[in-house]
């Protein structure tokens, strides 16, 4: 039964990585630190871990989905790539060794301070063109990288908002964050792989990612993945943003209560 909702749970993380960018991190977190409760204060670093490897396979796929014109606005920066990559092992690294609690209330403010700042801010639930990229900076990469990481939230809970009040479309905004993720969960892998951190070794553990969970995710999500991504759907640009938000406060309110 519990692969079962595994699965499911992996149909909606399919759902978010299309349509909002997220490669599972919003949802992977909050459900795997149910479904690892009997871990204790490991459960909320085994859900980080595991949810870097659920996103690194999800935005590849997605990535490789994705038509070679929506991703253009991405050539040329190299450098923000590399800074998302060292970003991203520093932040892992740091989490293997984070107190439960660290990580578990980091996520829990890290998502309702951005749910707050998307809702009081202008520039989010109301597009303004512009150019994809423009509110990526260089140098933004290593904090960012970092950042999301260390909470094992993927990159683009700090991306899309970036480049949504830079102009873009909650389409392309959605479909870049997943390349970018890519960047900053690959190194994140390797370090929660190889470094299990304070994580006491229990069945279906690989390092400190649970790899039976994120087997039975990736089944689901993976073809709602392909099969979205070659038709993806139509959304008014509104209902598309506000989506974005309420998943964002959902997910910061299972952890908390979890």
């Amino acid at each position: 039964m519990v692969i079962l909702v595994l699965v499911l749970v992996g149909v909606l993380v399919g759902l978010t990585t299309v349509l909002f960018g997220f490669g599972g991190g919003f949802v992977t977190v909050p459900i795997v630190t149910v479904v690892d409760a009997s871990l204790g204060g490991d459960a909320v670093r085994v859900a980080t871990a595991t949810s870097a490897l659920v996103m690194l396979v999800n935005a590849s796929v997605a990535t490789a989905s994705t038509r070679r014109s929506v991703l253009a606005p991405l050539h040329g920066r190299g450098w923000l790539l590399v800074l998302l990559i060292v970003g991203g092992a520093v932040g892992a690294t740091a989490g293997r060794w984070a107190p439960d609690p660290v990580l578990r209330w980091g996520f829990v403010v890290y998502v309702g301070i951005t749910a707050v700042d998307l809702l009081a801010r202008p520039g989010f639930l109301r597009l303004s063109p512009g150019a994809p990229t423009a509110g990526l900076r260089t140098w933004s990469g290593l904090p960012v990288g970092a950042v999301a990481a260390f909470l094992g939230v993927g990159g683009s809970v700090m991306t899309v908002p970036m480049m949504r009040r830079a102009g873009a479309s909650m389409e392309v905004a959605t479909a870049l964050a997943n390349p970018l993720t890519l960047a900053i969960v690959a190194p994140a892998v390797v370090v929660t792989l190889l470094l299990p951190g304070h994580v006491a070794a229990a069945s279906g553990l690989v390092g400190a990612v649970d790899v039976r969970t994120a087997s039975a995710v990736l089944a689901g999500a993976m073809p709602v993945i392909i099969a979205l991504r070659r038709r993806p759907p139509r959304i008014p640009e509104r209902v598309h943003a506000t989506g974005y938000v309420v998943l964002l406060i959902a997910a910061g309110a299972v952890v908390a209560l979890g």
